[in-house]
């Protein structure tokens, strides 16, 4: 147990209990905390793997604050011109040092060496005497942070698993792109922080071809862009690290794996409270994943799942989604070309909302049945796109739908060549664009009951059947006349009056 002394004429500074001593009520001496071991204690160090050069080049907003160097610490060299360039063979040692508490501190991204990198990243802003004592971010006023953006973007990076990131509190952008483009790198450092910022690790990994294993992720409450866009393009990386995170924030995950083809398993969402565009585009390109996560949010924010799956060519199998409230674009392309999706969820909201559903399945070209779409009034695109290009599909869902709104079946069909019937059309006004393109390019296309009466909205038919059969049937209104063409009644089609 730790001891408080008031009276220390007799006491031994340094033994293991004593934490301070007093004179009456002023402190006289106070235990240092212990020195730190391992690579936290040593300076930011790059290891050549072959000849060329490490150049530094310090950021707009610092001076030349900086000193390297070539004997393990023995000596140092202070900068003083626009960047440094140190030309090394493989086996040379750097060290690097500074006081830069104001915010980004430079890169060393113009560096054409290959490297290793260990040791704290903390001495290029706390310098070479107290980098050990402060394992935190300068505690500043004001919006100047992005500390190590884009430190090593670009570089030959190999490994920077001995690399320390010691801070547990994160600042705004303090990691975003600091590795991004490193082709060469192989093994990411820990990421300790228990408080995440605002993009505090954006991009921090993006493009990393070589990177096969993410660092491991443990905070479960997160900021505003945290992981925004963090490992994409890695196309390398097979397996993610587990997300326990439970609340949510704008844009937390959006893209964050988008581009990682090799990915074969998505980690668990854990999450039932979302956050405007926190799954936005997160597996886009995940051309290897063939499940999908369990998402049990029942109420959707604005773009919570766009693109979330897009283009995963591999993925057969959609998550349920049992949300009953819908939020702007919440499933937008959310399963764009997924090619291989044989099946879609069920869909359960009645009340839609803006864009909603806009292009989901674009380009499911194995998919041969549309889930049951029980809305009755329609919003501004809630259905635009939502089936085009799905070859396959030859079973659609009725559209009970009597009040229409802007573009809302825009392309809704559009190049469905496999569609003989379409669904039964029981509104009588048009909106404005809101059948334009819906059966483009539906080349099978041989049945359609349509039996508006107001048909004078803006472009609301225009080249809706261009491309259809030549030869079919169209029932409409008897007391309503429509032209022929491909912005009207196909032509060559018998037509009968109801």
């Amino acid at each position: 147990m730790a001891v408080i002394y008031k009276d220390y004429s007799n006491i031994k500074l340094g033994t293991t209990d004593l934490q301070r001593v007093f004179a009456g009520d002023t402190l006289c001496w106070e235990l240092e905390s212990p020195t730190p071991t391992g690579y936290s204690k040593q300076f930011l160090t790059l290891i050549a793997l072959d000849s060329g050069t490490f150049q530094w080049t310090p950021s707009d907003i610092i001076d030349y604050g900086i000193q390297y160097s070539l004997d393990s610490g023995a000596t140092w060299s202070q900068m003083t011109t626009n960047s440094i360039t140190v030309n090394v063979s493989s086996g040379d040692v750097v060290m690097w040092a500074g006081e830069n508490h104001l915010g980004e501190v430079g890169t060393f991204s113009a560096s054409t060496a290959s490297f290793n990198v260990e040791g704290n990243a903390l001495s290029l802003i706390w310098g070479k005497d107290d980098h050990w004592g402060n394992t935190e971010f300068p505690n500043r006023s004001g919006s100047l942070n992005r500390d190590f953006y884009r430190l090593f973007y670009k570089t030959k990076v190999v490994d920077a698993s001995n690399l320390v990131l010691q801070p547990t509190v994160c600042t705004q952008s303090c990691y975003e792109g600091m590795f991004s483009d490193c082709t060469y790198l192989t093994s990411a450092p820990k990421l300790p922080a228990t408080t995440l910022a605002e993009s505090c690790y954006s991009l921090m990994f993006n493009r990393c071809t070589s990177l096969t294993t993410a660092p491991t992720l443990t905070v479960t409450t997160l900021a505003n862009s945290c992981y925004y866009y963090m490992f994409n393009g890695c196309s390398s990386l097979t397996q993610a690290p587990q997300l326990p995170a439970t609340t949510l924030a704008s844009s937390c995950y959006e893209a964050m794996f988008s581009g990682c083809t090799s990915l074969a398993q998505a980690p668990q969402l854990l999450a039932t409270t979302l956050a405007n565009k926190c799954y936005y585009a997160m597996f886009q390109v995940c051309r290897s994943l063939t499940a999908a996560p369990q998402l049990p949010a029942t109420a959707m924010t604005q773009q919570c799942y766009s693109y979330m799956f897009q283009e995963c060519s591999s993925l057969v199998n959609a998550p349920q989604l049992p949300a009953t409230t819908l939020a702007n674009s919440c499933y937008a392309s959310m399963f764009a070309f997924c090619s291989s999706l044989t099946q879609a969820p069920q869909l359960n909201a009645t009340a839609l909302e803006n864009g909603c559903y806009a292009s989901m399945f674009k380009g499911c070209t194995q998919l041969t049945a549309t889930p049951q779409l029980s809305a009755t009034t329609m919003i501004d695109y809630c259905y635009e796109y939502m089936f085009s290009g799905c070859t396959n599909l030859v079973n659609v869902s009725s559209l009970p739908a009597t009040t229409l709104d802007y573009a809302c079946y825009r392309g809704m069909f559009k190049n469905c060549t496999s569609l003989t019937t379409a669904p039964y059309l029981s509104a009588t006004t048009l909106a404005q664009y809101c059948y334009q393109y819906m059966f483009q390019n539906c080349s099978s296309l041989n049945y359609i009951k349509m039996l508006a009466t107001n048909i004078s909205a803006t472009d609301c038919l225009t080249n809706w059947v261009n491309g259809v059969s030549a030869s079919g049937t169209f029932v409409k209104d008897a007391n309503t006349t429509i032209p022929s063409g491909n912005n009207g009644i196909p032509t060559g089609w018998t037509v009968q009056n109801e």
